[in-house]
C-alpha cells in the first residue's frame, strides 16, 4: 500500500511540475527565446502567439509559437523563407530550474512551407542565422538561450528549393523528417529518417523525377568544424526503386566538393520503371515485366561557380533478360537487354561521352531490333553506331500494352556511322543506312482522327567524312489526314554546297495535327497549304547565279499561332500568301496581329534555303511595313502574356524581378531592311502619330534612318539604333531634330524632358532641338540617366522664363528684380553630357539693360557649379562675375568671385548597368585645378558626341 501511496504522490507531483512550471516561467523563457532571435536572425521573424506547454510534445517543456511567418536575407527580405502553424522548442528543465537559463535540444517544426531561392546571380534568401564572430570574447555575464540540440521533428513541411544559378529546382510535399544527434557538437552522427510523398527535380527546366514517393534511412558523420558529411549508411528507396549511397561532402567558402558513389543492384526492371514519370505507372500495373535492372551513380570533384569548376558524373545502367508483355499481346517482348553507360567530365556537355553497348529486344520470328551506339563530345562529337531493325509497330503496341496510342505499320532500319560530327567544320560520320516505313498508322486518344498511310522510304549515306559526300534522300515521304494527302520528295547531296531537289504539295490542318499530340501552341483553324518545287544549288544564290535556280510553287498560311522564346505573346497570322521564284520568297499577301499591335507586309526574303540549311543562317529581305498601331510596351521580354515557352533566361528573369517590364529582345538572324509607315506607335504613354521612314534589323540590331512622326505637336526626325543585351538591359544611340515644340507641353508629357530639364517648369513658348544620346535601358527600359552621353544645341526661339530660382537668386543679390523674367528669345544653349554632369557651354541673354552670360555645370540630381558673368551698359564691355552653387530649389549666390566649387562626377558600370559612385560635390580647389578639370571633363562629354555621329554615320 506504501509503494502505491508514494507512487501516487509522485505522479501527482509530477503532473503538477508540469501545469505549474509553464506558469512559473512564462517570462524568463518567451523573454530569453525573443533575445535568442533578435540576436540570431537577420530576417524578419512574426508570429500570433507563444505558449508553454509539457503535453504537445511529452515529456519535454516546449515552447510554442503559433501562425510563425520568416522572411529571407537581404536581398529578399521582403519575401517569405519560411512560414508554418508551429514552431516548438524542447527546453532542458534541469538548466531551467536550477540556472534559470533556456538550454533548447529539440526542435519541431509543423505544417510548414519553405521557399528557398537562389537567384542568377548566387545569392540565396536562406542566410538567415547570424552567429557570433570568433574573435570576439565570450560574454559570461549575458543569459540568454543557447542550442544544443539532440532531436529535430519536421511534420508535414511542402518545401520549394529553386536555385537559378544552377539551374535547379527541386519540390517536395509531404515532408516528414526525424534528426537525431547530438546536433551542437562539434562531430556527431546524426540519424535520419525522412518521407516524402511527392518529389519533382529537374535541371534545366527537364524533369527527371516527377511526383516521386521517397523513403531515405540515413547515418551521416558530421564535422561542423570543416562543414563535412560522411555518408556511413544511407538507403533511400524513390517510389519502389531502392539506392544505397556512400561517400562525403564538404562545404566550401565557394562552394563544395564532394565524392558520392550511389547503386541499385539487382533490383528488378518493375522496381526501375517505378522512377518512371507518373503517366507510365498505370501502364505498369497492368503489364507484366521481368527481369533484371543494375543502376551506379558516382559523383567525384568540387563544385565553384566563382571559379567555374565542376565535378564529374559517371552513371550506368544495365538491364537483362527483361520480359514485357501484356494479356492480349499475340507476341510478348523477350531478351530485352541494355548496357548504357555515361560520362560527364565537369559537367561540361562538350565532354558528355555516351556509350549504349547494347540495346537489344525480340518480338518474335524475323522481329528484333539491335543498337549500339557510341558518342564523345557535343559541338564535335565522335560517333559509332550500329543500328539495324526490323519491328511490326502493332506488334510492339500490343506487346507493351500501351493504351492511349494506336500505331501500326512495319519498320526497318539498319545503319552504320562511324567518325566526327561538327557543323562548325562540316564534318559527318562515314554512314551507310536506311530507315523504311510501309503502312503507317497513327491514332490518339486526344483527336478522333488518324494520320494514315504513312510510307517513308530514307536512305543516307557519306562515303569521306565530310559535308561533301553526306546525301539523304526521301523517296517517297508521304501521308493522309483528313481526306487531305500530303507528299514530300527530296534528294539532298553534297551538304558543303547543298544541290537540293524537293516537291513538297498538300493541306496540312497545323492545329489538328497538334491535337492528335495532345500539343498547344497553335490555332485550331490553321491551315498550311503547300504547291513547292525547289530544285538549285545553295552556292547559286549565295554568288548571285539565280538564272541556275528554278525555286517556284506558293506556300498559304491561314489563321496560324506561333510563338517565340524571345516575346511574352504569340503572333497570329491571319493570312500569309508567299510565292517562291528562284532566289526570293515574296510575301504576295501577309496579315498579322500581335496583342494590340496589327503589322501588313508586302516584299521579299533572300536566303530562305540556306536560313533553314545553313546552322547559323540569317535571312534578309526588303518589305514595306504598313500598320494603323504599334505598342512598344507589349514585345518588353518579361511583360505577362499567352506565351508559355519562353526561354529560361527570360523566364528566370521574371521570377527575380516580377514587377519588371524587361526590354525587347531582337532576334540575332535577321538582316531585314523596312520602309515603315505607321499611324501611331505608343512606347510607354508617349503617341508617336504617323512615323515614317527607313528601319532595319541586322545582327539583333534596330536602326532606324531618316524617320519622322509627330510628337507633341511638332515633326521629329531621328537616326538611332537599340540594341539589347540582356532580357533586363539595352542600350541604344539616338541623334534627334525637333522644330518650334511647345516646352510646357513637352515637360507634362514626356518623362525625359521632366527628368533631364527641370529647368522647363519654368518656361513657355517655342523651342527647337538638336541633341545626340546614347545610353541604356534599365529593366523597365526606362533610361539610366548616369548612362548617358552626349550633346547638342537647344534653341530658345519665342519663350518666357518666369522665376527661374537660380536667376531670381541673382537679382536678388545683386538688385535687379528683372532676372524674374529675362530676354531669352533666340538664345541659343549648347549642352554636353557625361556621368550624369551637363556641362553648359556660354551663352548670353538679356535682362533690361544687363547682358548676363553663364557657363559651367549642373546635374541631373540638381547640383550646381555655374559661372555668370553680368555685363553693364553700354553693351555688356564691362561686367562683374557670380558664381551660383548650391542646386536648383536652393541655390547660393556668391558675387565678384570666379571661385565656384565643382562636382566630382558620377561613375557608371557598362559592364553592370550600375552606378558605382553618384555624383557629389567636390573639395575646394584652386581655380586652376578647377579649370583643368572642368576642361577634361567637357571634352570627354564633347567626344562622346562625335562618336556616336560616328556610330550613327556606319550604318
Amino acid at each position: 500500500m506504501k509503494i502505491l501511496k508514494w507512487t501516487g504522490i509522485s505522479i501527482a507531483a509530477m503532473l503538477f511540475l508540469m501545469f505549474i512550471l509553464p506558469i512559473l516561467f512564462p517570462g524568463t523563457i518567451s523573454q530569453q527565446v525573443k533575445i535568442f532571435a533578435n540576436k540570431h536572425l537577420a530576417g524578419k521573424l512574426d508570429y500570433k502567439k507563444t505558449h508553454l506547454s509539457f503535453f504537445k510534445h511529452f515529456p519535454s517543456l516546449t515552447v510554442s509559437v503559433d501562425d510563425l511567418i520568416l522572411n529571407g536575407s537581404k536581398p529578399f527580405q521582403n519575401d517569405t523563407l519560411l512560414t508554418a502553424r508551429e514552431v516548438a522548442v524542447g527546453i532542458n528543465l534541469k538548466n531551467l530550474i536550477f540556472d534559470r537559463e533556456v538550454k533548447i535540444d529539440e526542435i519541431y517544426v509543423t505544417d510548414a512551407n519553405a521557399n528557398v531561392f537562389v537567384n542568377s546571380k548566387g545569392e540565396a534568401n536562406y542566410n538567415v542565422y547570424v552567429s557570433k564572430p570568433s574573435e570576439k570574447p565570450k560574454d559570461t555575464t549575458e543569459k540568454g538561450a543557447s542550442i544544443k540540440l539532440d532531436l529535430i521533428k519536421f511534420k508535414n513541411w511542402n518545401i520549394k528549393y529553386n536555385d537559378h544559378s544552377a539551374r535547379v529546382l527541386v519540390d517536395a510535399k509531404g515532408l516528414n523528417y526525424t534528426g537525431k544527434g547530438g546536433l551542437s557538437e562539434d562531430i556527431f552522427d546524426l540519424e535520419t529518417d525522412l518521407n516524402i510523398n511527392k518529389l519533382d527535380f529537374s535541371l534545366n527546366r527537364i524533369y527527371y523525377a516527377k511526383q516521386k514517393t521517397l523513403h531515405a534511412d540515413l547515418i551521416t558523420r558530421i564535422n561542423t568544424n570543416a562543414l563535412t558529411f560522411v555518408l556511413r549508411k544511407n538507403e533511400l528507396r524513390i517510389n519502389e526503386l531502392p539506392l544505397k549511397f556512400t561517400g562525403a561532402l564538404s562545404i566550401l567558402k565557394d562552394g563544395y566538393t564532394m565524392d558520392i558513389k550511389a547503386a541499385s543492384e539487382k533490383t528488378t526492371i518493375r522496381e526501375m520503371i517505378s522512377v518512371l514519370p507518373p503517366q507510365y505507372l498505370d501502364w505498369a500495373k497492368d503489364t507484366k515485366i521481368s527481369g533484371n535492372s543494375d543502376l551506379y551513380f558516382h559523383i567525384k570533384g568540387r563544385f565553384s561557380e566563382p571559379k567555374n569548376i565542376k565535378p564529374r558524373v559517371k552513371v550506368r545502367l544495365l538491364v537483362k533478360n527483361g520480359f514485357v508483355s501484356n494479356g492480349k499481346a499475340p507476341v510478348p517482348m523477350n531478351n530485352l537487354n541494355m548496357d548504357l553507360n555515361v560520362d560527364l567530365p565537369s559537367l561540361d556537355t562538350n565532354q558528355l561521352a555516351i556509350d549504349l553497348k547494347k540495346l537489344s529486344f525480340d518480338l518474335g520470328k524475323n522481329n528484333n531490333f539491335r543498337a549500339f551506339v557510341q558518342t564523345k563530345g557535343l559541338d564535335e562529337m565522335q560517333v559509332k553506331a550500329d543500328i539495324k531493325g526490323a519491328v511490326d509497330l502493332q506488334m510492339l503496341r500490343q506487346a507493351l500494352g500501351l493504351q492511349n496510342i494506336d500505331v501500326r505499320g512495319f519498320m526497318d532500319t539498319n545503319i552504320q556511322a562511324n567518325g566526327i560530327f561538327n557543323l562548325d567544320k562540316k564534318l559527318f560520320p562515314k554512314t551507310n543506312g536506311y530507315l523504311n516505313l510501309k503502312n503507317g498508322f497513327l491514332k490518339t486518344k486526344y483527336y478522333p482522327n488518324p494520320i494514315q498511310n504513312i510510307n517513308l522510304v530514307a536512305t543516307i549515306t557519306n562515303t569521306d567524312g565530310t559535308f561533301k559526300s553526306l546525301g539523304l534522300k526521301l523517296d517517297p515521304f508521304s501521308f493522309d489526314f483528313e481526306g487531305n494527302p500530303v507528299f514530300v520528295n527530296a534528294d539532298l547531296q553534297n551538304f558543303e554546297d547543298l544541290l537540293y531537289k524537293v516537291c513538297a504539295k498538300g493541306v496540312l490542318n497545323v492545329g489538328r495535327i497538334y491535337k492528335v499530340f495532345a500539343k498547344k501552341g497553335f490555332d485550331i483553324s490553321g491551315l498550311i497549304m503547300m504547291d513547292l518545287a525547289l530544285n538549285g544549288r545553295q552556292s547559286y544564290a549565295t554568288t548571285g547565279q539565280y538564272s541556275k535556280l528554278d525555286n517556284r510553287g506558293n506556300l498559304i498560311l491561314k489563321n496560324i499561332k506561333a510563338t517565340t522564346e524571345y516575346l511574352p505573346k504569340s503572333f497570329f497570322i491571319k493570312e500569309g500568301n508567299f510565292e517562291f521564284e528562284n532566289e526570293k520568297m515574296w510575301f504576295r499577301k501577309f496579315f498579322a496581329t500581335y496583342g494590340k499591335s496589327d503589322f501588313s507586309l508586302n516584299g521579299y526574303l533572300l536566303n530562305t534555303i540556306n536560313y533553314f540549311i545553313e546552322r547559323k543562317g540569317t535571312l534578309h529581305g526588303k518589305f514595306g511595313l504598313n500598320s494603323n498601331y504599334i505598342l512598344i510596351d507589349e514585345f518588353m521580354a518579361l511583360k505577362s502574356g499567352d506565351n508559355i515557352n519562353k526561354s529560361i533566361e527570360v523566364e528566370y528573369a521574371k521570377v527575380e524581378n516580377p514587377n519588371s517590364s524587361g526590354v525587347v529582345i531582337i532576334p540575332k538572324n535577321l538582316d531585314v531592311a523596312l520602309e515603315a509607315n505607321a499611324k501611331q506607335v505608343e512606347f510607354k504613354g508617349l503617341k508617336l502619330n504617323h512615323l515614317k521612314g527607313i528601319a532595319s534589323v541586322d545582327k539583333g540590331q534596330v536602326y532606324l534612318k531618316n524617320t519622322s512622326f509627330d510628337i507633341i505637336g511638332s515633326r521629329m526626325n531621328i537616326d538611332a539604333r537599340y540594341q539589347d543585351e540582356s532580357p533586363l538591359t539595352a542600350n541604344y544611340d539616338v541623334a534627334l531634330k525637333v522644330l518650334d515644340f511647345d516646352v510646357q507641353r513637352a515637360y507634362k508629357e514626356i518623362d525625359m524632358v521632366r527628368e533631364m530639364a527641370t529647368a522647363a517648369k519654368n518656361v513657355k513658348g517655342i523651342v527647337s532641338l538638336d541633341y545626340k544620346l546614347k545610353g541604356d535601358f534599365d529593366k523597365n527600359m526606362s533610361p539610366i540617366y548616369p548612362s548617358l552621353e552626349g550633346g547638342g544645341v537647344v534653341n530658345l526661339r519665342d519663350v518666357e522664363v518666369k522665376n527661374l530660382k537660380m536667376l531670381s537668386a541673382v537679382g536678388d543679390n545683386i538688385g535687379a528684380k528683372a532676372f524674374n523674367d529675362p530676354d531669352m528669345k533666340g538664345v541659343n544653349i549648347e549642352t554636353h553630357i557625361k556621368n550624369n554632369l551637363i556641362h553648359v557651354d556660354k551663352f548670353t541673354f538679356k535682362v533690361s539693360v544687363l547682358r548676363p552670360s553663364i557657363s559651367g555645370t549642373t546635374s541631373f540630381n540638381g547640383l550646381l557649379d555655374l559661372q555668370v558673368r553680368v555685363g553693364l551698359p553700354p553693351g555688356g564691355w564691362i561686367g562683374f562675375p557670380i558664381v551660383v552653387t548650391g542646386t536648383h530649389e536652393k541655390p547660393k549666390i556668391k558675387i565678384f568671385s570666379k571661385t565656384g566649387q565643382g562636382i566630382i562626377d558620377a561613375l557608371y558600370n557598362k559592364k553592370s548597368n550600375k552606378v558605382i559612385r553618384e555624383e557629389r560635390r567636390a573639395e575646394k580647389k584652386t581655380r586652376r585645378q578647377q579649370r583643368k578639370e572642368k576642361a577634361a571633363q567637357e571634352q570627354k562629354a564633347k567626344n562622346a558626341e562625335k562618336q556616336i555621329n560616328k556610330d550613327l554615320k556606319e550604318k
